[in-house]
């Protein structure tokens, strides 16, 4: 494989030999090895009952982990927000229940400690991709960190904001791609399956793909995330609810139950086509 450099000034994140490649343990899981990993679940952890009835749906479907929102940043201030350590609460209990190691989001540098006492794998999400004091934060943390690409960052941008992490000594970075703004009206964001190769080719760290907010569309998600998985994903992650068109936020780009145990089946095809498992 190519090496390509993104800049002489990322250091920690770059690749330094074709077979540099770091592998990020979660629970049994090995992120960036020979398994595709799929990280499913609600946008918003809405209540007891949603979150752990989507919890049974992820793992009866074979998902590997379970994402929800505690805390949610929304465009506008009139939204719903997460339930806080409420939904930190329910969502240990569904990781109690079904084993599946849990991701959520951290928005702040004060609310850290209160999340990895709760979750397995700390989100930033692309509207704090540059948010460096929480960066440092989660860089001191034992605790993965999955590192979503920022709306319109390049991979210099993304590449440096994982910098920061390391630079603190948390080795355990995952990036996500996530898509960025395009000109498309049709689709929430442009889904950039060339940042997965382009990872690969400049940085050892594991990366997955969301086809959920790269698209924002139901229908594109699995097209998508199986194009993921063939350009080399180390993992998928998508939004599943039991009752999309009742979903407090996100619920159009969110699969309905069949649709998340179709889309598992056809990843395992994909998977094996190009010598990985899931």
């Amino acid at each position: 494989m190519t090496i390509i450099k993104i800049s002489d000034k990322i250091r920690l994140a770059s690749k330094h030999s074709p077979d540099h490649r770091t592998v990020v343990e979660v629970g049994p899981h090995r992120v960036g090895g020979e398994q595709v990993v799929v990280i499913a679940g609600p946008c918003s952890v809405e209540s007891r009952d949603q979150l752990i009835e989507t919890a049974r749906i992820a793992k009866e479907a074979g998902c590997h982990m379970l994402r929800g929102g505690a805390f949610k940043p929304r465009t506008l201030p009139y939204s719903f927000q997460g339930l806080g350590e409420e939904g930190l609460k329910i969502l240990a209990e569904a990781r109690e229940e079904t084993r599946l190691p849990v991701v959520t989001e951290v928005l702040a540098p004060s609310d850290v400690e209160l999340v990895e006492s709760y979750a397995d794998v700390l989100q930033i999400g692309a509207r704090n991709m540059q948010n460096y004091p929480l960066l440092r934060r989660v860089g001191s943390s034992e605790k993965p960190v999955l590192l979503k690409r920022g709306m319109a960052a390049t991979m210099e941008e993304w590449l440096g904001c994982a910098e920061y992490i390391l630079n603190e000594g948390n080795q355990r970075v995952i990036l996500c791609e996530r898509g960025v703004r395009g000109f498309s009206k049709v689709t929430r964001n442009t889904l950039d399956v060339s940042a997965v190769p382009m990872i690969h080719q400049s940085s050892h760290l594991p990366v997955v793909i969301d086809p959920s907010h790269g698209t924002g569309v139901r229908s594109l998600v699995a097209p998508m995330a199986l194009a993921g998985v063939a350009a080399g994903a180390d993992g998928v992650m998508v939004e599943v609810h039991p009752r999309p068109e009742e979903a407090l936020s996100d619920g159009d780009q969110s699969l309905r139950p069949p649709e998340l145990t179709e889309l598992m089946n056809q990843i395992r095809k994909v998977a094996n086509a190009v010598g990985r498992s899931v």
